[in-house]
C-alpha cells in the first residue's frame, strides 16, 4: 500500500476553483459595525397608515371574502402534460386550497370542469358524456 501526498501543485486549481465561487457568491457587509439587527420602527402602525391606504386594504379584504364565499370546485379532465400543471396548482408551492379551491373528483360534487390539455378524437365521446351534466 502507497501513501500518496497531496502537495500544492495538486491542490492549486481546487483553491482557484474555489476562490472563484466564494468571489462570485458573496455578499455586500453591511455598513454598520454591530452584528445584531436593529429592532424595527414603530412609525409604521396600522394606525399611521392614510384613509385612501385603509381604503384599499378594506377592499381588497372584502374581495378576497368574496373569492373565497364564492369558490368553485372544479373537477379535473386531464388530458396531456397540461394535467400535470394542474396538479401542481394544487399542490403545496402554488396551493389553490387557500383560496377555497377544492379539486373534486366527480362531477356531483363539483360547480364545474377544467379541461386540461389537447382534446383528440378518441376522446371525444368521453368528454361528451360529461356534456349531459348539469354542473349548476
Amino acid at each position: 500500500m502507497s501513501l500518496i501526498t497531496r502537495t500544492t501543485a495538486n491542490r492549486l486549481p481546487h483553491l482557484l476553483s474555489l476562490q472563484r465561487a466564494l468571489a462570485i457568491h458573496t455578499t455586500v457587509p453591511s455598513l454598520s459595525s454591530s452584528a445584531t439587527p436593529s429592532p424595527p420602527s414603530t412609525s409604521g402602525t396600522p394606525s399611521s397608515l392614510s384613509k385612501p391606504a385603509e381604503y384599499v386594504i378594506s377592499k381588497v379584504d372584502d374581495l378576497l371574502n368574496w373569492a373565497r364565499r364564492g369558490s368553485i370546485w372544479p373537477m379535473t379532465f386531464g388530458l396531456a402534460c397540461c394535467a400535470v400543471e394542474m396538479m401542481h396548482a394544487g399542490a403545496s408551492r402554488y396551493d389553490f386550497d387557500r383560496f377555497g379551491v377544492i379539486f373534486r373528483p366527480s362531477p356531483r360534487q363539483s360547480d364545474c370542469m377544467i379541461v386540461a390539455g389537447t382534446l383528440t378524437n378518441k376522446m371525444a365521446p368521453a368528454l361528451r358524456k360529461y356534456d349531459l351534466i348539469s354542473f349548476l
